[in-house]
């Protein structure tokens, strides 16, 4: 089975869908994803959803299973398959591996798909196992109940039928000494500006991409992110629009940028092409990437453009902005989702929090 790229009829909306070994459309999840590029999620989250469904319809077909009639046992089943490197997924062939092929956080992120997929089937009235929509109710451990269950006075909550343990990942972050390296390191204005933006901003990489000149609000110092479809491609995963305070000096860079290498170019896009590919067109991922590695090299510093997102919400919150305000910058749907996400404080952060709480003498080594 493989994952392929489609463009929604009628639109320039992009979307993806899963084909069996058989060359046709796997029917139970094409319907799952449409309802997902339909909903209005972002075409690379519909992409993450489609991979993760073909290994559990290439699981499915290798066992032999119908798609309809699977229980828990089978999902146990398939979380155990996915911990095989490919090569020992068939059925003739008995191995202990040493390791696992996909994370516990993989594997919970593929549970969480099949789980939602699922759970839609069930409310288009696809008769499915029982247990594979099950719900809890908020605030107590256990006792799993029914779909059905909304009579509760507490209201319920999805939880995967199957979980596996993992290890709390912690955010990769940059010095501040490392961001000033990365932005010396930049020969161009455009790539300049474009790494103080995700530094300055917390922004993701495709809503940087996706900025257009009238985002800027020069005069207030604010930027605006708004979810729109791009031509590069480009898309804010957040479904609702939200401004962002920055900094005058990101402001000025910006200023510099229009001067002294956009010029008279007519285009609606902050960052373009200038020097190659088709000269005034949006900037895409490839593009940036390609400035990574060029980053990497001349810094030697192995970083993800998303560590600038991350260092910018660990700082904020090191400086104490509320974690609302930080979730809100950040466009994260929900703020449990924040603090999940940079629960990583060091050892001198909690003694700092200590020292200001009076819990805890300054001079204390």
């Amino acid at each position: 089975m493989f994952v392929t790229r489609v463009v929604v009829s009628g639109s320039r909306r992009e979307s993806w869908t899963v084909v069996g070994d058989d060359g046709l459309v796997v029917g139970p999840a094409e319907r799952f994803l449409s309802f997902l590029t339909d909903a209005g999620r972002s075409p690379n989250t519909v992409k993450a959803y489609a991979h993760d469904l073909r290994d559990w319809f290439s699981y499915l077909a290798h066992h032999e299973i119908d798609w309809a009639a699977v229980d828990t046992e089978n999902v146990a089943g398939f979380v155990g398959w996915l911990r095989l490197p490919p090569s020992a997924r068939g059925e003739d062939v008995a191995v202990l591996p040493v390791g696992e092929y996909c994370s516990a956080a993989t594997i919970n992120r593929k549970l969480a798909a099949v789980g939602s997929m699922y759970r839609h089937a069930s409310r288009c009235g696809v008769p499915v196992h029982a247990s594979l929509t099950m719900w809890r109710p908020s605030g107590r451990r256990g006792g799993a109940r029914s779909f059905l269950h909304h009579v509760s006075k507490s209201k319920p909550t999805q939880v995967p039928v199957v979980r596996v343990r993992a290890a709390r990942r912690t955010p990769r972050t940059l010095t501040g000494d490392e961001v000033a390296m990365l932005l010396g390191a930049c020969t161009r204005a455009r790539d300049r500006l474009l790494v103080s933006v995700l530094a300055d901003t917390g922004m993701r990489v495709g809503e940087a991409l996706g900025l257009r000149h009238e985002d800027w609000d020069a005069a207030e110092c604010q930027v605006r992110v708004v979810p729109r479809d791009n031509d590069d491609r480009a898309r804010s995963k957040s479904a609702v629009p939200r401004t962002i305070p920055v900094p005058a000096g990101l402001v000025r860079s910006y200023a510099d940028y229009l001067h002294d290498e956009y010029g008279d170019l007519d285009s609606d896009y902050v960052f373009v092409n200038l020097w190659g590919g088709r000269i005034g067109s949006p900037m895409a991922y490839p593009a940036v990437y390609d400035l990574v590695r060029r980053l990497r090299t001349r810094t030697g510093i192995d970083f993800d453009p998303h560590w600038l997102r991350h260092t910018y919400a660990t700082e904020m919150l090191r400086r104490q902005v509320p974690i609302e305000v930080v979730s809100t910058l950040l466009g994260h749907a929900s703020v449990t989702t924040t603090s999940t996400t940079y629960a990583h404080l060091s050892v001198a952060d909690t003694r700092a929090a200590l020292v200001r709480a009076g819990l805890l003498d300054q001079d204390a080594s």
